[in-house]
């Protein structure tokens, strides 16, 4: 019986320039949330009889996603690459809600706080939505594994 998920992720270390505090538990979090449930079926792959589950290598090169995808046995099945322009404005808008929320966290009143986390699920959402699109035909997968993969992409994307 196929098991398409991801079993395992990977992000490119030498893609990540700095990250603080806060970055590092968000990106603990979606790989936790991201192995724990997902689901993700590459379409050539799978069409090539590769049934899951996955190992999956992100990384930022010449200013493109490197989605590489692999077996358990870490066997290249497939590497996606994907443009990023379309995601410039949405990774550049969630660091902005996201600083705003974690400042928020240490001095703002309840509801502050409740309604900068609004805009940031709404941005987070709309992105999630962007990767879902440009992931059609080549990764089937759900919109919570776009979302924690976006934010994975966003941590990618981290420049002091």
């Amino acid at each position: 019986m196929p098991d398409h998920r991801i079993a395992k992720i990977e992000l490119d270390e030498a893609t990540i320039l700095w990250r603080n505090a806060d970055i590092e538990q968000e990106r603990r979090i979606a790989i936790f949330d991201l192995i724990e449930d997902n689901s993700f079926r590459p379409v050539r792959a799978a069409e090539k009889g590769a049934d899951g589950p996955y190992h999956l290598s992100l990384s930022v090169r010449d200013g493109r996603l490197v989605l590489l995808i692999a077996d358990v046995d870490d066997a290249e099945l497939e590497t996606l690459v994907l443009g990023l322009a379309r995601f410039r404005r949405p990774i550049r808008d969630y660091f902005a809600i996201c600083d705003s929320y974690y400042q928020a966290i240490r001095k703002a009143t309840p509801k502050e706080i409740e309604t900068i986390d609004m805009a940031r699920r709404g941005v987070h959402n709309n992105a999630a939505e962007l990767l879902l699109e440009r992931l059609d035909g080549k990764v089937e997968t759900d919109f919570a594994t776009a979302r924690r993969l976006f934010t994975l992409i966003c941590v990618l994307h981290i420049k002091s």
